[in-house]
């Protein structure tokens, strides 16, 4: 009787040892570099708000946050590898507008499914595009750039990051409202159409705020207007596209995500640290005055709500591209 007894609690052990092994793995969180996959090309806002973010973690967390930029399918290389990584706290990334609601949308198969492989931590910016033109372009407003447009139906051209991202679909939204036949030219990654756009090999494009925002103010591009229902905060002298087109909204938003499966006490530890990150007067400063980004409430909670609010908000914008990927 006392051998069985002896046999049966050595046989419980790992079970009951598993959640204490488990703590003291996680409480240590983290012990070395933390990936932080940027699921687009350097240069972009994308990029700008990743490495913002990430110089906030470590001061906070005490552990590297290094930045490794995944371009390519729309953002859907990087965010598959943030989905496939291992729960453990060790690989984390941004997610936006184009992992969770334009994707799932245009791709008729997705290597990742966004309610399922990854947990939104929290929003961390909310923001709206900028439409900015060539400095030699004859248009200064948005009603005279739709005149040019109009006068030469295929004339002239706008760049995106890629087919079916925010930038390429608030193109294509504006295309259809404002009536004007302009052709898109598909770039890998926001950060290496500017070149072309200042020198007028495209004539226009609608950029997140944090990379177009610096161009505009510098005088290295003209910003005509902005994709939000109203103008921002922080460029109020640009007007809303939607003061000459009616109705015309198209706003974005980045996030941090982690791969299903991480630990709860890593992620609310992850989730403190983000909050604290946006309450920094650093990350402020910049949000507001230099990025034009607003700051979202902080957190998991509200996340499902907000995720199926921004589909339909985007879903006119992707009939009206008519755009399906595979």
């Amino acid at each position: 009787m006392k051998r069985r007894m002896l046999l049966a609690a050595a046989l419980a052990a790992p079970t009951v040892a598993a959640p204490a092994i488990l703590r003291a793995q996680t409480a240590g969180w983290p012990n070395k570099t933390v990936r932080f996959i940027c699921p687009f090309a350097p240069g972009g806002g994308t990029d700008t708000v990743s490495r913002l973010i990430c110089d906030q973690l470590a001061k906070l967390l005490g552990q590297q946050f290094i930045v490794e930029n995944k371009g390519g399918a729309g953002g859907n290389i990087g965010t598959t590898e943030i989905a496939r990584a291992a729960p453990d706290g060790y690989t984390l990334g941004l997610i936006s507008v184009a992992s969770h609601t334009l994707n799932p949308m245009l791709y008729s198969k997705l290597p990742y499914n966004p309610d399922k492989d990854i947990v939104g931590v929290s929003r961390v910016a909310t923001l709206a595009n900028l439409l900015g033109v060539t400095p030699s372009l004859p248009a200064n407003s948005v009603a005279e750039l739709i005149a040019l447009c109009k006068a030469s139906p295929g004339k002239y051209s706008f760049a995106s990051s890629g087919p079916g991202t925010s930038l390429h679909l608030s193109g294509e939204l504006f295309k259809k409202m404002a009536d004007v036949d302009i052709i898109h030219v598909p770039y890998k990654g926001a950060g290496p159409v500017y070149t072309d756009l200042m020198a007028g090999i495209v004539n226009m494009m609608f950029a997140n705020m944090p990379s177009m925002l610096p161009q505009v103010r510098s005088s290295k591009l003209k910003g005509l207007g902005v994709t939000s229902a109203v103008r921002s905060k922080a460029a109020p002298d640009i007007p809303a596209i939607a003061e000459t087109v009616p109705g015309y909204v198209a706003t974005s938003w980045y996030g941090v995500g982690a791969p299903a499966g991480t630990p709860e006490p890593i992620l609310a530890r992850l989730e403190t640290a983000l909050a604290d990150a946006l309450k920094s007067p650093d990350i402020q400063k910049r949000w507001n005055d230099d990025l034009g980004l607003d700051l979202p409430p902080a957190g998991r909670k509200g996340f499902d709500e907000f995720l199926a609010q921004d589909r339909k908000l985007w879903e006119p914008a992707v009939k009206a591209s008519g755009v399906k990927l595979d």
